[in-house]
């Protein structure tokens, strides 16, 4: 039992060598990564790695097309990749896919804070206030973000 727990940190070591040299020779990974792309999307939305992190979650949105999460978060890596365009594309997915989307709600709400939308912002805002009620993250993070932009003018 000990020895499958040591090798988990090097399965997953391995397997983000082998995306990331795939991606860098932009040849198709091994079946094995396809399965793990949003785990690794994931670790490479941790390290900051838009790009990497945008073809892995391409990868992953072409074995799920229908998984609002895995939109929602290329919507998120578009965004902090300073990729507007591509942000408002996916995150307008996620909420076609799933208009109750939390994350989405929070995440497209911001990316209109930065092209300058405020109006828009607070629409998704009061999506979110009928969402969760008692308040819940996503709320109080684009609340707080609303104010800030509205400091900021």
């Amino acid at each position: 039992m000990q020895t499958s727990m040591s090798l988990r940190p090097m399965t997953t070591a391995l397997a983000l060598l082998l995306s990331a040299a795939a991606l860098a020779a932009d040849v198709p990974a091994p079946a094995s990564v396809h399965q793990d792309a949003l785990a690794l999307a994931r670790e490479a939305i941790k390290a900051e790695r838009w790009s990497a992190a945008i073809k892995l979650l391409e990868q992953a949105a072409e074995k799920s097309p229908t998984s609002a999460d895995v939109f929602n978060l290329l919507g998120f890596s578009h965004r902090k990749a300073g990729a507007l365009d591509g942000a408002f594309k996916h995150y307008k997915t996620a909420l076609a896919l799933d208009p109750n989307h939390k994350g989405a709600h929070e995440y497209i709400g911001e990316a209109y804070l930065l092209a300058g939308d405020v109006k828009q912002a607070q629409a998704h805002l009061k999506q979110l206030e009928r969402l969760c009620p008692q308040g819940c993250e996503e709320r109080d993070d684009l609340q707080q973000a609303i104010a800030a932009a509205k400091a900021k003018k």
